[in-house]
């Protein structure tokens, strides 16, 4: 089955391959949200609202389980570990995300809204090894590096608890719409994420 099929039912399932590289089985394929109909997609879904905790970990893993399960691979999710899949250098070696000028990854379309939920290594799938274009290279402005409004996210390092105050703050109600560092990129900008999406990670990321 070629790539575009894998794709394709990917995207039957609200998401889509933000990466792939060849491995010793067959191919690794990233896949990570198909906005911006992964949003309407997983919230119609019944781990969404069901009061149990980790409501996207699970939609994750049984959707991606299924996936795997037809194309008769096998599924790894970041959220399992210790030990922990390596999804950082995996994302690296697919050629499509680099380390940004704020440490985290930037994805050639998805900007500094990558994320993954999960991967499938297909058995017997052949693809090319591909290098995208680095975004950084040719955005002179670099506003990522600039853009917290409390100095909470730039290239000297990530301080979490200061950008938890502030997101718990009235003033932080801009933030709680998504990331202002993530949503200066320029790429980012062009990738049609709902703010709607990244009030329910930033929720999630304070009660972590």
């Amino acid at each position: 089955m070629p790539l575009a099929r894998y794709e394709a039912e990917a995207r039957e399932s609200g998401l889509t391959i933000q990466g792939a590289l060849p491995h010793a089985d067959g191919a690794l394929l990233l896949l990570g949200p198909d906005e911006p109909g992964f949003w309407p997609q997983f919230t119609a879904a019944p781990e969404y609202d069901d009061g149990a905790p980790d409501p996207l970990d699970r939609w994750s893993k049984r959707v991606i389980g299924a996936l795997a399960q037809g194309w008769q691979g096998q599924a790894f999710f970041p959220s399992d570990g210790p030990p922990f899949a390596p999804f950082y250098q995996w994302a690296l070696d697919s050629g499509r995300a680099w380390p940004s000028p704020v440490n985290l990854l930037v994805h050639d379309t998805a900007g500094l809204w990558i994320s993954y939920r999960g991967v499938v290594i297909v058995p017997g799938l052949a693809i090319p090894a591909l290098q995208a274009a680095f975004p950084c290279v040719t955005c002179a402005r670099q506003p990522c590096k600039s853009a917290c409004p409390v100095g909470a996210l730039t290239p000297s390092g990530y301080d979490v608890p200061r950008c938890k105050e502030h997101l718990r703050s009235a003033a932080g109600a801009d933030c709680m719409r998504g990331c202002v560092v993530r949503r200066a990129c320029p790429v980012s900008a062009r990738f049609p994420r709902l703010p709607e999406q990244s009030a329910f990670h930033l929720r999630a990321f304070l009660t972590e």
